[in-house]
């Protein structure tokens, strides 16, 4: 292969050394010379490895208390010199300076040290400049030379450029490992601006490095990409990888059931919920104290659009419960914990998504592309409980109507606008969804109700934004329902409250919206 280049002299300079230390025995096997510095240069003289320091090169000591060590002409001058342009040639043997063909650098761990809750002044002192430096260099200068720009490529560069080819890089990859490189130096670079940035929304800077290729996009002939590294969200037990629309569903889900679960982050919670979600709404939610009738009472809510969900609950799924889900076709399904004996009833198909939920912090923030730009604004974080109900009627909610009002406005919240919930005993009834009026939702959730054999007579209604007109309120009390919860705003708020005085009906308002487009 023409495009074969051999590595002669190498730079090492690295934050973290696992798995370098191969790398260094075949260096050395292959007659590599190699120039280090500080800690990395220690490790390799440990490993009784010939190492030239860089001070030696370059005639400067570190200094600074170790800012500034490669920074120097003989060092950068050996990694950029065009190995085919005769003033670089001439120049190089002019200032005696050696070509470098191999630079392996690992930054110091800046992300891992701001979250960490370091002080500034360390945070600040983890900002590398030097190796930062070094990869820039080396990867604009592919041409000529390798760029091992983290601990994630050493296998590569072992097992491909060392052992099979001897020591020697391909043009290709040398362009591959450049890409990596930069890919590495401006994700660092971002997470230092957004350390500095704070909460300033002076420009829109997100970096991700991991990417999985799905199956495809929202339909077969789009393609879609996963940002991200769900391993860290969650322990995937079995079934096949899930698809864009799966992971619109499981977002959703995991919004929806931290609402109802201590045990991973949420608000409040009593007893057990369980969640069925379809294109990105719940179809069916319930609260019990055991797991198995919180099952029967979420399926209760819409048999029909349970097939073919997403399933979550907020602790272990035992046998029992386990047992009646199987008899449902569902896509996936998500607790913090599984029985064994559930597994392996669950586990029965093999296509079906098992995830363990860990504990992860989720940013607080979200954005999506629009037109040709991106906005961005803060999660609906807000959560109301009884004390942020202000009673405006003049009948006041029962405790039971009081909880199954915040339990119908947790839901509310994560359904798409416009909505309409109704709710009784900890069961969502129905739902009306996504509809262009707040009439036609409830109209909506009413018929639904109906349709699967539900008594509205005593339930509850929330609304994620205020009524215009007293229509809904009377629709809603001429359908049984006894008490409502809405944010309010509206500047004929009395007239609803007006309507619900003169028949018997509970209203409070919250004073949130909770929009979701």
């Amino acid at each position: 292969m023409s495009d074969l280049k051999k590595i002669k002299n190498a730079l090492i300079s690295v934050y973290y050394k696992d798995n370098l230390e191969v790398v260094v025995r075949q260096l050395n096997l292959l007659g590599v010379k190699i120039y280090s510095t500080g800690g990395t240069q220690e490790f390799i003289e440990k490993l009784g490895v010939a190492v030239i320091p860089v001070e030696s090169l370059t005639s400067y000591p570190s200094i600074l208390g170790g800012r500034v060590k490669t920074l120097h002409p003989k060092v950068f001058g050996g990694i950029l010199s065009r190995r085919e342009l005769q003033i670089d040639i001439d120049q190089m043997e002019e200032y005696e300076i050696p070509e470098i063909d191999l630079v392996i650098v690992d930054l110091y761990p800046f992300e891992e040290t701001v979250k960490s809750g370091a002080s500034e002044q360390s945070i600040i002192e983890k900002i590398d400049i030097g190796g930062i430096s070094l990869i820039r260099a080396a990867a604009k200068n592919f041409n000529d030379v390798v760029i091992i720009p983290s601990k994630n490529e050493y296998k590569f560069l072992h097992d491909t450029i060392l052992v099979d080819q001897k020591g020697s890089s391909t043009a290709e990859d040398r362009k591959k490992l450049a890409g990596k490189a930069f890919n590495v130096s401006s994700h660092y670079d971002t997470a230092i601006f957004n350390y500095f940035n704070g909460n300033d929304s002076v420009a829109f800077k997100h970096s991700i490095q991991n990417a999985s290729v799905l199956r495809y996009g929202e339909n077969p002939h789009q393609k879609g990409v996963f940002y991200g590294n769900l391993e860290e969200m969650f322990t995937k037990i079995s079934g096949k990888e899930l698809s864009y629309n799966n992971l619109l569903d499981v977002d959703a889900a995991v919004s929806l059931i931290a609402e109802f679960s201590p045990a991973l982050g949420g608000k409040t919670g009593e007893g057990f919920t369980f969640a069925i979600l379809k294109h990105n709404n719940a179809c069916g939610i319930a609260t019990r104290p055991t797991l198995v009738d919180a099952w029967k009472g979420a399926l209760a809510g819409d048999p029909t659009s349970a097939f073919g969900g997403v399933l979550i609950v907020n602790t272990t799924v035992d046998e029992a419960t386990a047992t009646e889900i199987n008899k449902l076709f569902f896509e996936v399904i998500i607790a913090p914990a599984y029985q064994e004996k559930a597994l392996k009833i669950l586990k029965t198909k093999p296509n079906r998504i098992i995830l363990i939920q860990k504990k992860v912090k989720l940013t607080p923030k979200s954005f999506r592309t629009l037109l040709n730009g991106v906005i961005e604004q803060e999660k609906d974080s807000k959560t109301e409980t009884d004390a942020d109900m202000q009673t405006v009627t003049k009948t006041s909610p029962t405790a039971d109507e009081k909880r199954d009002l915040e339990f119908a406005n947790k839901i509310v919240k994560h359904t798409k606008s416009n909505t309409i919930v109704l709710a009784k005993n900890n069961q969502l009834l129905a739902s009306g969804v996504g509809q262009t009026s707040r009439v036609d939702a409830l109209e909506q959730a009413v018929a639904k109700a109906k349709k699967f054999g539900f008594d509205l007579q005593g339930s509850v209604m929330a609304s994620d934004a205020f009524f215009p007109f007293p229509d809904c309120v009377e629709i809603a009390h001429n359908a049984g329902i006894t008490a409502v919860i809405q944010p309010g705003g509206s500047i004929k708020d009395k007239d609803s409250v007006a309507y619900c005085d003169a028949n018997g009906i509970s209203m409070v308002m919250t004073g949130t919206r909770h929009f979701k487009h």
